[in-house]
């Protein structure tokens, strides 16, 4: 693939950044060198294969100045992020970072350790756990804590406690309400078109390199290898509720609704230490995720920050998190964590402000400006989240897709929208020639919309193609927000090479396994191709043996519906199997054995016919 150096405009915003902000604060360069005790001898972490789910020597590269091509506020961002090892943060309180997109924390008892947020794969977990003990000592695991339900915090788990142990009462699994339910359920509606587009928000079919992926801002990217889960032995419900685990006391407190819906921080007094979970790191976060999510409420996540500060803030001496450097001293604690209060705050107060002036999402995003001392603040800074689309997140949480403006209410979509903008323009050509003149001047925003009609209305206009990846990798050049440099390079890959799919599914069957049988039944359900079933009407039951639940489901105008009661002996079909059996079947599997049939199996086989699973590999870039 033959890429293209930076354009004069790119080299010109790219000095300018270096001129705008303290490059000379190493402050973040000193913490995040603090404590290092060392790291793996050999960088790369492998599956039992043999394969690499993790490569930390593939950003060695970040050394140095910034090159023309990556924005030199992110470089900075990445140099801080890639390093990689094992950490004390205070005597008995240490951190595994760099080995995973995330954190882990191990914290020392009485006679054991307490892991906090056991990265995404066992072989990530299995690899940091094993750097610790080798400076550390090999000290029995006696808790795991899942500070909130992404998969990042509890993938790993498997690799370093077994079953067993938690059934003995030897390892608890402690985790914030309704964490179970909400680490599942994430990929059961919209999993498919999530996973395609978080290989575009994380660089999955990227080269890592200076013109390449460099990392996402949050962490560099995630591992590959197996994400497990374990059922929680102890659900934590209240602020202010009080554990001792390994001799430990912990004071938690609750933060749903936050970066993720299950979500809680806690203090640790015997080290005077708070853990912010993934709410205070050293980046502005994602209000609206760009691989797709609900809208996170910024106004609750200032709220529970603002608490967080009036409980611990007088104690505290440190401050760790799931993601980055911890934070030391009470003084810069308290003046980390208010920064980090007023930015969520700001962005959600004056959204809410210039949308009720009349002000749309768009505009918005055009017009806000944070306060000089926020901005001074590098922690402040879009690596990962941005000032632009989280403050169209927060419009969209309040007033939703509809701008007002009734033009804009009953458009054409994309393609038919962009065939007659190119029509009324002057044709294909003349919309090229124009978005070159664009390119030229460094209007890279104009020239990416022109060419996304030119490319909607003929795909395999090769001048088209290959302007607008160009197009897309200036942008990315010039990005401070490493999702966002991302997902122009993907773009630009996928216009260059084809479609790359979804570059990386996460083998995940025990988290399936944790699936509800309403989660199932939803998952089902919402393949059904509604036009091919409209004229189907079929019903059957379904008994869970090992659950002692039955339901009864039906089909009628494309809608699968289910109730749980007993079963019917009227009902045409009735069938009786576990529920890991009913998992295996949604998957498609009918043949193997495990099924109890009573009555007419065409009607499952009907309803099998109307399946339509989503597809991995839509376009994006492309019609």
């Amino acid at each position: 693939m033959q890429q293209r150096e930076p354009e004069a405009s790119i080299k010109k915003a790219q000095a300018h950044t270096l001129a705008t902000f303290a490059f000379d604060d190493v402050d973040d360069f000193a913490a995040v060198d603090r404590g290092f005790i060392g790291t793996l001898d050999d960088p790369k972490i492998r599956n039992e294969a043999g394969e690499v789910v993790w490569d930390a020597s593939t950003y060695d590269f970040i050394q140095g100045d910034a090159p023309d091509s990556v924005n030199p506020s992110l470089w900075r961002q990445s140099k801080l992020v890639a390093k990689h090892g094992l950490f004390e943060v205070v005597e008995g309180l240490y951190q595994v970072r760099g080995l995973d997109l995330s954190v882990m924390s191990i914290i020392e008892g009485d006679t054991g350790i307490i892991v906090v947020d056991q990265l995404i794969s066992t072989e990530t977990a299995v690899a940091a756990v094993g750097l610790y003990r080798t400076h550390r000592g090999d000290r029995p695991i006696r808790a795991v804590i899942h500070t909130h339900s992404h998969i990042d915090h509890f993938g790993g788990v498997l690799g370093i406690v077994t079953p067993e142990q938690v059934d003995a009462g030897d390892v608890q699994i402690i985790v914030p309400e309704g964490f179970l339910e909400h680490a599942v359920a994430e990929n059961v509606y919209a999993g498919t078109a999530m996973g395609r587009r978080a290989g575009y928000m994380y660089g999955a079919a990227l080269a890592r390199g200076p013109q390449g992926a460099v990392g996402a801002g949050l962490g560099q990217t995630t591992s590959t290898g197996d994400a497990t889960i374990l059922p929680p032995t102890l659900e934590v419900t209240t602020t202010g509720e009080k554990h001792t685990i390994d001799g430990v006391e912990f004071e938690f407190q609750m933060a749903p609704g936050t970066e993720a819906p299950s979500e809680m921080h806690f203090y640790i007094p015997r080290y005077r230490a708070l853990c912010m979970a993934e709410n205070a790191t050293h980046t502005l976060h994602n209000l609206l995720t760009l691989r797709g999510a609900l809208v996170r409420d910024p106004h609750v996540w200032s709220h529970y920050l603002t608490e967080a500060i009036e409980r611990f803030g007088g104690e505290a001496e440190v401050v760790f998190t799931s993601h980055h450097w911890p934070t030391w001293g009470n003084a810069e604690i308290n003046k980390f964590l208010r920064i980090q209060r007023d930015l969520y705050g700001y962005l959600h107060d004056q959204t809410l402000r210039l949308l009720n002036q009349g002000y749309t999402g768009d505009e918005i995003a055009e017009k806000i400006e944070l306060p000089p001392a926020l901005v001074a603040s590098w922690s402040t800074h879009g690596y990962y989240g941005s000032v632009s689309h989280n403050v169209k997140a927060i419009y969209q949480r309040y007033m939703g897709w509809f701008d007002g403006n009734p033009a804009r209410l009953w458009p054409h979509p994309p393609q038919p929208q962009a065939e007659r903008y190119v029509a009324a323009i002057g044709g294909i050509d003349r919309v090229v020639e124009l978005a070159q003149a664009a390119f030229d001047e460094g209007d890279y925003r104009w020239a990416a919309t022109l060419l996304d009609h030119a490319v909607f209305t003929d795909e395999n206009h090769s001048a088209a193609r290959a302007l607008y990846a160009d197009t897309l990798e200036q942008l990315a050049y010039g990005s401070e927000n490493g999702t966002w440099r991302n997902f122009f390079l993907s773009g630009a890959t996928e216009l260059r090479e084809g479609n790359f799919g979804t570059p990386t599914v996460t083998n995940a069957p025990l988290i399936v396994a944790q699936l509800t049988p309403e989660q199932l039944f939803d998952a089902v359900a919402i393949q059904v191709n509604g036009p091919k079933a409209w004229d189907l009407s079929l019903a059957f039951d379904v008994t869970l043996t090992d659950l002692g639940r039955s339901f009864h489901v039906s089909l009628g105008n494309g809608v699968l519906v289910y109730v749980e009661r007993e079963p019917d002996a009227a009902t045409p079909l009735a069938l009786t199997l576990s529920k890991a059996r009913l998992i295996r079947l949604a998957g498609g599997d009918t043949d193997s054995d495990g099924i109890e049939v009573r009555g007419d199996i065409t009607v499952l086989k009907q309803l099998l016919e109307v399946l339509d699973p989503g597809d991995p590999n839509f376009n994006i870039v492309t019609p």
